[in-house]
C-alpha cells in the first residue's frame, strides 16, 4: 500500500515550492507560453485545493469529485447516490453552473472553512428531513448564487468520511464552467469520470482520464445510460479502450439506460448505483482502503512534480532567453546609432544645410541668435534621425521574433512626434546650459563680449568640425586662448552628455514595456531549488 510520511519539513518544502510556482510568469507570447500558464494554474489548483490541505489534515473526509461531459448524467448520479435531489439536473445544457458538495452532517465542519477550494464562497443549504424514498423528494430551491460559489448540502444518507462534489461540465460551452470543473477535479481524493454509451470515445473525457493516469490518482470510471441490448458490447469496447490507454485496472461501473435517466429529473433506482455506492463507502470507512485511495492520489501528485517542475522551469528560462534577445536588439540598435552620431559630430555633420548657410553669412547677414537657432535645429534633426533609424531596426528585428508579438510591447513603441518633442526639449536645454557656460566664462573680463555671441561661436566650434575652425579662432580672440580652451572642454563634455542622455532615454523608453514585464532569470533556479528541497524531504 502507498504511504506518506507527512512531516513538518515536507509541508514547509511544499509550501515554498507552491510560492515559487505562483511567482512563475509567462508574459511573452512564445509558442509554449499558453501551455506553461495552464500547467502553472493546474499545479497551483492541485497544491492549494488538494495536496497541501490533504497532507496537513489526512483525517479529513474523502472528497470524491464527479466529473464528466455535458449531459453525462453527473447530477442525476450524485442525487441517486445521496437518495434525494441535491443537485439540479435537466435537459437544458449546460445544467450544472454552481458546484454542489454533499457530505454527512457530522462532517460539515471540514468544509465550512477554506481548507479546500479557498477561492469559492460557501453557501449553506439548511438541512432537510430525509425522505423515506428519495424518488419523489423535492429539489432544493433553484438559485444562481453567482460566480465563485460552492453550495454545500448535508445528507445523513451519506456515510461519515465521504463527500461528493458535483462539478460543472468539463466540455461546457461556458469557459468559466470548464475552468471551474478542472479546478474542482484537482481538489479530489478520488476522480469519478462519468461518460455515456453514446460519447465514451469523445476526446475531452479521455484527456482527463490520461491526466489522471499521468498523475496516478485514484480514478473511477462510470459508463452511464447504456441501452440494455448493447450493455455487453459497449462495456467490452469501453474496457478495450481503457486497457489500450493503460487504464485497464481502473474500477468501472455501468449504469443502464432507465426511464429515470431520460429527463434528468428523477432519481435512479438504488440498485442501479449500489455497486458504485458500495465501492465509495468502502473507501471512506475501511481504514486501509481509505489510506490507499488518499495516499495514492497524494503520492502520485507529488511524484508528478519531478517532471512538471522542470518543464515549468524550462518555460521560465525560455521567457528569459526571449527577453534577452529582445533587449539585445534594442541595445545594439541604439549603440550603433550612438557610434554613428559621434562620428557625425566629429566630422562636423551638424554644420550643414541651413546651419551652414547661417554660419557662412555670420556675422554680416546673420545674428548670433539666428546661428544658434539653426545649429540647435540641425542637432535635433540628427538625433531624431538616429532615434528613428534605431527604432526601425528594432521593428524589423522584432517582427521576426515571436516573443515581440505581445500588445504590451507594440503599444509602448514611441511615435515620431513625441520623440521629436522630447529631443527638441533636450537640445534647447543644451543651448541654455551652453549660454550659461559662456556667461560664466566672460564674467570678470574687461570689455566682455556678448554672451550670445560667445555661445554661438562655441556651438559652431563644437558642431562644425574642420569647417568651423575659424569659429574656434574667433572665440580665442574674444575671450583669450586659455578661456576658449577651457570653455570648449566644458562644452564638449556637455554635448557628449546630452547626446548620450537623449539616445539612452529613447532606448530606455523603447525597453520600458519589456522591462515592465519583469522577466527574470531567478525564477528558473528557484523552481528547481524548491523541487530539490522537496525531493530531499520526501
Amino acid at each position: 500500500m502507498v504511504t506518506l510520511d507527512v512531516r513538518p519539513q515536507l509541508l514547509d518544502a511544499l509550501s515554498a515550492l507552491r510560492d515559487r510556482v505562483a511567482a512563475a510568469r509567462f508574459p511573452l507570447p512564445l509558442a509554449g507560453a499558453p501551455r506553461a500558464r495552464a500547467n502553472r494554474d493546474e499545479l497551483l489548483a492541485q497544491l492549494d485545493d488538494y495536496l497541501v490541505p490533504r497532507l496537513r489534515q489526512p483525517e479529513a473526509p474523502l472528497l470524491v469529485v464527479i466529473g464528466g461531459s455535458t449531459g453525462a448524467g453527473k447530477s442525476t448520479l450524485v442525487n441517486s447516490l445521496v437518495g434525494r435531489q441535491v443537485s439540479e439536473a435537466g435537459v437544458l445544457r449546460p445544467t450544472t453552473r454552481t458546484p454542489v458538495l454533499v457530505c454527512n452532517p457530522e462532517d460539515h465542519q471540514w468544509f465550512a472553512g477554506l481548507r479546500v477550494l479557498p477561492d469559492l464562497t460557501r453557501v449553506w443549504v439548511p438541512q432537510q428531513d430525509e425522505p423515506q424514498s428519495g424518488r419523489n423528494a423535492a429539489a432544493p430551491p433553484a438559485e444562481e448564487p453567482g460566480e465563485g460559489v460552492l453550495r454545500i448540502e448535508t445528507a445523513a444518507t451519506l456515510p461519515r468520511g465521504l463527500a461528493l462534489l458535483d462539478a460543472p461540465d468539463i466540455d461546457s460551452l461556458v469557459a468559466e464552467n470548464r475552468e471551474l470543473a478542472a479546478e474542482l477535479i484537482c481538489a479530489a481524493d478520488v476522480w469519478v469520470m462519468v461518460t455515456t454509451a453514446a460519447r465514451y470515445a469523445d476526446a475531452v473525457p479521455w484527456h482527463l482520464l490520461r491526466t489522471a493516469k499521468e498523475y496516478d490518482v485514484s480514478l473511477v470510471s462510470v459508463l452511464d445510460r447504456v441501452p440494455h441490448q448493447v450493455v455487453a458490447e459497449v462495456s467490452r469496447q469501453y474496457g478495450a479502450l481503457l486497457a489500450k490507454a493503460g487504464l485497464g485496472e481502473v474500477p468501472r461501473f455501468t449504469i443502464p439506460e432507465l426511464p429515470e435517466s431520460a429527463g434528468g429529473g428523477g432519481l435512479l433506482p438504488a440498485t442501479a448505483v449500489a455497486p458504485l455506492r458500495a465501492w465509495l463507502t468502502h473507501r471512506a470507512q475501511d481504514p486501509a482502503a481509505r489510506a490507499h485511495a488518499m495516499s495514492r492520489t497524494a503520492s502520485g501528485l507529488l511524484t508528478s512534480l519531478n517532471s512538471r517542475m522542470p518543464e515549468l522551469a524550462g518555460a521560465v528560462a525560455a521567457q528569459y532567453a526571449a527577453s534577452l534577445r529582445l533587449t539585445a536588439v534594442v541595445e545594439e540598435a541604439y549603440s550603433s546609432e550612438h557610434a554613428r552620431v559621434r562620428g557625425r559630430l566629429q566630422a562636423g555633420g551638424v554644420l550643414a544645410g541651413s546651419a551652414l548657410s547661417r554660419w557662412r553669412s555670420y556675422p554680416l547677414d546673420c545674428g548670433a541668435g539666428e546661428l544658434l537657432d539653426a545649429l540647435v535645429e540641425s542637432l535635433g534633426a540628427l538625433l531624431l534621425c538616429s532615434v528613428s533609424a534605431a527604432d526601425q531596426r528594432v521593428d524589423e528585428a522584432w517582427r521576426r521574433e515571436p516573443a515581440a508579438g505581445a500588445g504590451e510591447l507594440t503599444d509602448g513603441e514611441p511615435d515620431a512626434e513625441s520623440a521629436e518633442h522630447r529631443i527638441g526639449l533636450a537640445v534647447r536645454r543644451w543651448r541654455r546650459v551652453l549660454e550659461e557656460y559662456a556667461e560664466d566664462e566672460v564674467r570678470g573680463l574687461e570689455n566682455p563680449p556678448d554672451t550670445e555671441v560667445v555661445a554661438a561661436l562655441l556651438a559652431t566650434a563644437l558642431l562644425g568640425g574642420r569647417r568651423a575652425r575659424s569659429a574656434g579662432e574667433t572665440l580665442a580672440e574674444r575671450i583669450g586662448a586659455h578661456g576658449a580652451l577651457k570653455l570648449r572642454d566644458r562644452g564638449g563634455r556637455l554635448l557628449t552628455s546630452y547626446v548620450e542622455n537623449v539616445l539612452w532615454a529613447e532606448r530606455d523608453r523603447r525597453l520600458a514595456p519589456l522591462d515592465a514585464l519583469d522577466v527574470q532569470a531567478e525564477p528558473q533556479a528557484e523552481l528547481i531549488a524548491a523541487l530539490s528541497v522537496l525531493q530531499k524531504e520526501r
